[in-house]
C-alpha cells in the first residue's frame, strides 16, 4: 500500500491530539467507512505508546527509531516506509532530530 499525496472524502476533528507536552501532536481524519486515521508529527525525543487497535504506521517525512514492547531490537524508518504494531500492545519510538511526519491507520 503506497500512501497518497492527499485523503479526500474525510472528516477532519479540528481538536488536535497533545501528547507529552506538545513533541507529539495529530489530528484525527475519520472516513464514511468507518475507519480511522491519525496524520501527525514527532518532535525529538523518546516516546512509548500503548495500542489498542493494530495500528500501521507509515513514515511520510524525517525518520525515527522504534522498539516494539517484549523486544530488545531496535528499527529504523524514513520517509516512505512503515511498520506495523498489534492490538493491545505498545512501541518506543525515538526521534533523533527535525520532526517525523506519520500517518497511523488503525486496522
Amino acid at each position: 500500500m503506497s500512501v497518497p499525496e492527499q485523503l479526500s472524502g474525510v472528516t477532519v476533528k479540528l481538536k488536535a491530539n497533545v501528547y507529552f507536552d506538545g513533541k507529539v501532536v495529530s489530528h484525527t481524519l475519520l472516513f464514511p467507512d468507518g475507519k480511522k486515521k491519525t496524520v501527525g508529527l514527532i518532535y525529538p525525543g523518546s516516546f512509548h505508546f500503548n495500542t489498542d487497535a493494530a495500528e500501521r504506521m507509515d513514515i511520510l517525512a524525517g525518520s525515527c527509531r522504534i522498539q516494539q514492547d517484549g523486544e530488545t531490537a531496535w528499527s529504523t524508518f524514513s520517509a516512505g516506509t512503515h511498520f506495523t504494531v498489534a492490538a493491545k500492545s505498545g512501541f518506543q519510538i525515538v526521534v533523533e532530530s527535525g520532526q517525523a511526519e506519520y500517518l497511523c491507520s488503525f486496522e
